[in-house]
């Protein structure tokens, strides 16, 4: 018998192993069959400027065939003779018609595909829509603004002239935007408002100033990008006029009472002595005398007013009045006398610096999610309203079912809580506009329908509801509602918490523009 030569076995052996190895690791390493579909703009909802440039890329696994589609006539397929269909796994095309255009992709693997995580077919259609933009472009328009609402003579916006208005009259201001722009600055000089931001309907602004400016509109958007500007240089020239001297608000100014006018105001006819001031808050009552009434020397239409040994906090119920005195516009018209304005103050809203859907412009219901607390509030419905708006072009509907209620929060893109940053200890104001439609019955006190704001962490489930609604809420108009509070830790996630438990009829309201403010209060 043959001696085997034990080196030569060990290697043979050593082989085989080595071979069967390979086989094993082949078949863990087969790649599956696997949809991947991109395009450049995919982060940014496949949106491109009309005669730009979009790639799209089928970097799949196990791909036997493709075939890309566009619609004829539509785009042009770089480096290709044909403009309708291509095999290649990448596709440069340049789009050069606005509108939403579908791109179908039809895929054939070597087995049934995954997509995601679910394996499907081996032959895969999918349609991408890329969205075509016009270039950014607005126009805009003006009118003088009737007493009675309505529009009034068109001004002319040729530059030919400059528009000659009264002061105290208002101008409304109606732009139209093309291109989807996403971002607005208007800046009118010398009006109220002065500077506007975000989408508007139109805006009303009333120049109280004399004095020739201008105004300046910019829209834009950051991807794609697009901007257009309107300048108009020495628009309007505001002269003295006949119209009367009102008071248009009453409000705060570096801890002084404000008087905003309507016009100009001449500072040698203004005496502390014809303005008195009531304050309340809870139980007392102050009536401390004004020592000083001066023209505010950044606005010539704004008075303020001095308090004896007394400041103003935020918490406080305050009211003005002027007795007949000699009051005198720039342009020699007396003011009449008031009695008992209320002061509103004007607030900082934090909630601006945030990504807190505070004004509902920019939500959807997909991002204000059920916080599942169970009966009553897992019965109502929501949705985001273009017809009644406090400001803006949306407000926030809430439906509460008989017997019903809600709890909601704000979500961001990703499911994950928005979180405000707050200051510990800091006092604050939380704020909102109400627009109550219906309130069904009045059930007994203490269980009437209400609207509370919440928070988290460091809940203070013993905040007040803002507001209640019953027999005194006012109905099928705008009013405010607010509460004081503080906060425990340097952040907080807001959620909104309706109740109708107890009435047997459906509560319908509207709530825009959510404030968060910091405040001073009364010791």
């Amino acid at each position: 018998m043959r001696k085997i030569n034990h080196n030569i076995f060990k290697i043979l052996t050593f082989s085989l192993l080595f071979c069967t190895a390979c086989e094993k690791d082949d078949l863990i390493l087969e790649e599956p069959s696997h949809r991947v579909i991109f395009t450049s703009e995919m982060d940014f909802e496949n949106k491109i400027n009309v005669g730009e440039e979009i790639a799209l890329g089928d970097v799949s696994a196990g791909v036997v065939s493709r075939k890309w589609t566009f619609p004829a006539g539509v785009v042009d397929i770089i480096g290709s003779d044909d403009d309708v269909t291509s095999e290649e796994a990448t596709v440069r095309a340049i789009f050069n018609q606005i509108g939403d255009h579908p791109v179908r992709l039809e895929q054939v693997f070597e087995n049934p595909a995954y997509v995601g995580t679910t394996q499907t077919r081996t032959q895969l259609d999918t349609t991408i829509i890329i969205r075509v933009l016009d270039f950014v472009s607005i126009s805009l328009e003006a009118f003088f603004l009737n007493n009675d609402g309505s529009l009034g003579e068109a001004l002319d916006l040729s530059g030919a002239d400059t528009n000659v208005v009264p002061a105290s009259r208002t101008v409304r201001y109606i732009y139209t935007a093309i291109g989807e722009p996403e971002n607005f600055l208007l800046e009118f000089a010398g009006g109220d408002p002065e500077v506007v931001e975000g989408p508007q309907e139109f805006i009303d602004v009333k120049y109280k100033r004399l004095g020739t400016y201008g105004v300046n509109f910019i829209a834009s958007r950051d991807r794609p990008f697009g901007r257009d500007t309107v300048t108009l240089t020495d628009f309007v020239n505001v002269v003295p006029s006949t119209e009367p001297l009102t008071i248009d608000e009453v409000t705060e100014k570096e801890e002084k009472i404000a008087l905003v006018f309507s016009r100009e105001v001449d500072p040698n006819t203004v005496a502390p002595e014809t303005f008195s001031v009531e304050i309340k808050n809870l139980w007392n009552t102050f009536t401390p005398a004004v020592t000083e009434a001066s023209i505010d020397p950044e606005q010539g239409n704004v008075v303020l007013l001095t308090l004896d040994n007394e400041s103003i906090y935020n918490d406080d119920e305050i009211s003005v009045s002027y007795l007949p005195g000699d009051l005198t516009s720039a342009d020699g018209i007396k003011a009449d006398s008031f009695t008992n304005k209320l002061l509103v103050f004007r607030r900082v809203n934090v909630l601006k610096e945030t990504s807190f859907d505070f004004s509902f412009e920019n939500g959807t219901v997909d991002n204000w999610v059920d916080l599942e607390w169970g009966a009553p509030f897992d019965s109502y419905s929501f949705d985001f309203n273009s017809d009644i708006a406090y400001n803006g072009g949306k407000s926030l509907y809430l439906e509460f079912n008989p017997n019903g209620g809600m709890i909601i929060g704000n979500k961001d893109a990703n499911g994950e809580d928005i979180l405000i940053p707050v200051e510990q200890g800091q006092d604050y104001e939380l704020g909102l506009w109400v627009y109550v439609e219906q309130i069904g019955s009045t059930p007994p006190q203490g269980l009437q329908p209400d609207i509370r704001i919440y928070w988290q962490p460091e809940t203070d489930w013993g905040i007040g509801p803002n507001p209640e609604i019953n027999t005194e809420t006012p109905v099928g108009e705008w009013f405010y509602s607010s509460a004081f509070m503080k906060f425990n830790d340097v952040e907080a996630n807001f959620m909104i918490r309706g109740f109708n438990g107890a009435n047997p009829e459906a509560v319908k309201v509207y709530i825009d523009n959510i404030t968060l403010a910091k405040v001073r209060l009364r010791p």
